[in-house]
Order: structure tokens, then sequence, then C-alpha cells
């Protein structure tokens, strides 16, 4: 195997090893070592196989590193995001572009199981992937139980 450079999400951090996700490929490495990784960190890096199973993975070089910081909030949705999930169907998703950079995704969802939606989304791998993927370093998880609508809002610096 040859080494491999792109952007890594941190799922699993201890301090002899760590377990990273290539945001783009889903692909998961175990690193041999730590080099100060946190869970949810973003890194930019190169790694490559360690001799000679090659089993386990070593970071060569980070290029950039952030932290993807979940905020679970007591704000409503925008009336933007309200007006979207208006016209969409109960587990539909509405995926648009934030004023300036960033994305916002609605979901419709019964009025019942908003917040059991939200906790999902706070918990779920795959948010802070695509954080990393959308350059973003908030996610704002915003909900109005009344309305059956989740926002969840992903923030550039």
């Amino acid at each position: 195997m040859a080494e491999k450079t792109g952007t890594f999400v941190v799922t699993h951090a201890e301090p002899e090893s760590a377990v990273v996700r290539d945001v783009e490929t889903a692909q998961v490495h175990t690193l041999a070592s730590n080099p100060d990784l946190e869970v949810h960190d973003v890194v930019e890096a190169t790694v490559a196989p360690d001799p000679p199973l090659e089993v386990t993975w070593q970071v060569i070089a980070i290029e950039d590193r952030r932290s993807i910081e979940l905020v679970d909030s007591d704000l409503e949705p925008t009336q933007r995001a309200t007006e979207l999930a208006a016209d969409a169907d109960v587990g539909d998703l509405v995926q648009t572009e934030r004023a300036g950079t960033g994305e916002i995704h609605v979901f419709r969802v019964p009025e019942d199981e908003v917040e059991s939606a939200a906790a999902d989304v706070l918990e779920d791998e795959e948010t802070i992937a695509r954080a990393a993927r959308l350059e973003a370093v908030r996610v704002e998880v915003r909900r109005s139980p009344a309305d059956g609508v989740l926002s969840v809002r992903y923030l550039p610096d």
C-alpha cells in the first residue's frame, strides 16, 4: 500500500493510538500512534501503512488541523428554514446554501420525533464528516417540535 493524502476525521482517540476516517471514501485507518489527536478533530494529512504487516497506519504529515464544534442550539430554525420545510414532505431533506458560505439542511420529521432526530444528527459520525467536506468548523442543530422542523447549519469559521 502507498501513502494517502486526504481529509480525515478522528473517530476514536486514546493516548497510544487513534482511528481516523477519510471523509471522501469513508475508509477507516487505525493509527499505531496518536500525534495528539482528539475525537472530532479534522486533519488534512498524509498517512502511510506501518511496515511490515501494513495493518496499522502512521501520520507522515499534518497540513491543517481544526475541530468541529457540535452545538445543540435552543434556538428555533430561521424563518427561511421553516419556509423551506413547509414545502417538504415528512422524511424529506432540503439542502440549501447558506448566505455567505456553508450549508443548511432542513428535515421534516413527525413532531414527536424531533428531539430524537436532533440527537441522532449530533451523534452521527457522518455529521462531522459532512462538516469537514463543507469546510465548516461549527454545526448547529436547531429544532421546532411544534412544526416538525429540524435545521442543521454547517458554518464556516
